[in-house]
């Protein structure tokens, strides 16, 4: 298949599914298999990375305004309740480095141990189950927080921590992970995914770019063993890395707008019923069709 098209599909794939609780690693995973790429060549590596920055870019600018706002009332906040422990840009921190310390210090042993079809189509099956009960059993509940500006240290503290599970298992999804968890203590559903949206920028940037220097400037250990190898870049694949971007980048502008609408209104049930469904699949059928 042409490099063009297949660029293409990715950026259309990243776009629709990096915000959605559905693992966007898990279905570019499950296209680049379908596709036959060769999932250990550096430069498709690198460009699963890139193409990533295309939908954060599309999230910082729907968000923009509202980051502007925050940053604009910190610390105190819009009705000047707030301190420098519980603004949602402290809180949107603390939730960070909750996520990121623990991840950091597995991503070797993820990337090692857990990148397998397997652990994929089982991440997607259990995390639909639990997404679903979670979603039921929230709107039974009156949200003790209906607005980001009203979530506590703890909160934000206890959603970084669960948003691990989606660096540490792919197939999580680190959509699905923060959603849940903040339904968990009491944050309605447009608060809790007002709240993932906005720990996702910093984690998100945090992550490619760390992603994307290991690629490009990879260790003399990972090379010695074999994990990396240098990035050649020709006019071509400079092309295709970019038709790559400016999908990703145009899908996730769309998406983010109709997903915030639609949970508002519906929930996450439809999202766990696909995951669930997808994963029993890939479990069935994935290693006859896509490897293993």
């Amino acid at each position: 298949m042409n490099d063009y098209l297949i660029s293409v599909i990715l950026g259309i794939v990243e776009g629709l599914t990096e915000f959605l609780p559905v693992s966007s690693t898990a279905h570019l995973r499950i296209a680049e298999a379908m596709m036959n790429l060769p999932l250990d060549d550096a430069y498709w590596k690198m460009y699963t990375i890139v193409i990533q920055l295309g939908a954060i870019l599309a999230l910082c600018l729907l968000f923009m305004g509202r980051i502007t706002e925050f940053l604009r009332t910190f610390p105190r906040g819009e009705s000047g309740d707030r301190t420098i422990w519980n603004h949602p840009v402290s809180l949107t921190f603390f939730a960070f480095v909750c996520t990121s310390i623990p991840a950091l210090a597995l991503h070797h042993w993820s990337d090692k141990h857990l990148g397998s079809l397997t652990v994929i189509a089982w991440a997607l099956l259990i995390g639909g189950i639990v997404m679903w009960v979670i979603d039921a059993w929230s709107v039974r509940q009156e949200a003790a927080t209906s607005d980001v500006e009203e979530m506590s240290l703890p909160q934000a503290v206890w959603i970084g921590l669960c948003q691990t599970l989606s660096a540490v298992f792919p197939g999580t999804s680190r959509s699905m992970s923060t959603i849940a968890a903040g339904q968990m203590v009491g944050l309605s559903r447009p608060a809790a995914l007002e709240f993932s949206f906005l720990l996702s920028i910093p984690t998100m940037i945090a992550a490619t770019g760390y992603d994307l220097v290991k690629s490009v400037h990879p260790s003399s250990a990972m090379i010695a063993a074999g994990e990396n190898a240098h990035v050649v870049m020709t006019s071509e694949r400079w092309i295709v890395l970019a038709i790559g971007f400016v999908v990703s980048f145009i899908v996730a502008l769309g998406v983010v707008e109709w997903f915030l609408h639609w949970v508002r209104r519906h929930g996450l049930i439809l999202f766990a019923v696909y995951r669930i469904a997808l994963g029993g699949a890939l479990l069935l059928w994935g290693a006859k069709f896509i490897g293993s």
